[in-house]
């Protein structure tokens, strides 16, 4: 049996089971969709280590009208694609979702041309959640990766979620927009430089 995460606006979403996946906390989506309120709606949405799909399904819900949500976990993968389906088929807004299964920095490698939106062509990110494992080493290459392969628009943010007791610090040419902690988990807000 499937675990539950309920958004929050109330609704139950599917989680999945054991140590591998760390949902975002309620107390932190929460904090993140007020941080970036005004500029969810109708915003191009990618969701990195997507695990559940949480943060996207929150999204979702704001308004975003494309998602892309990468996961390398099969079973995970299979089950964010549910949640991410079951919220956007019950919105009034149109919307594009899509769930890739694969790891981050191979995704990102291909570059985001290699991504069709079904809305637009050479759709890029407004908004970027990226949330590794806790201990990850990969933030640094990832964001390459992000500028590298033009997945961003010009005045892109970039939401890091991070262990607040190992830190992170903001790479180099990124520029440092904000940085909250609630408890164990930190949030760093970026821009491309």
């Amino acid at each position: 049996m499937k675990s539950q995460l309920r958004l929050s606006g109330g609704r139950k979403i599917l989680s999945p089971q054991g140590i591998g996946t760390r949902p975002t906390s309620g107390r932190v989506r929460e904090a993140v969709m007020n941080l970036i309120s005004r500029r969810i709606k109708g915003s191009n949405w990618l969701d990195l280590c997507s695990g559940s799909g949480i943060m996207s399904c929150e999204a979702l819900q704001r308004g975003a009208r494309r998602v892309l949500a990468v996961e390398k976990n099969k079973k995970t993968a299979k089950l964010c694609k549910a949640n991410l389906m079951s919220i956007a088929s019950d919105l009034s807004h149109k919307n594009f979702v899509e769930v890739i299964c694969c790891e981050v920095i191979s995704a990102l490698n291909k570059g985001c041309e290699n991504y069709p939106t079904g809305l637009d062509q050479g759709s890029r990110f407004d908004l970027v959640y990226f949330d590794p494992p806790y201990g990850s080493t990969f933030y640094s290459i990832a964001l390459e990766k992000l500028i590298e392969g033009r997945w961003l628009k010009k005045n892109s943010l970039v939401i890091c979620e991070y262990s607040s007791s190992t830190g992170l610090d903001t790479p180099h040419p990124w520029i440092e927009e904000d940085r909250r902690i609630y408890g164990s988990s930190a949030l760093l807000l970026i821009s491309p430089p």
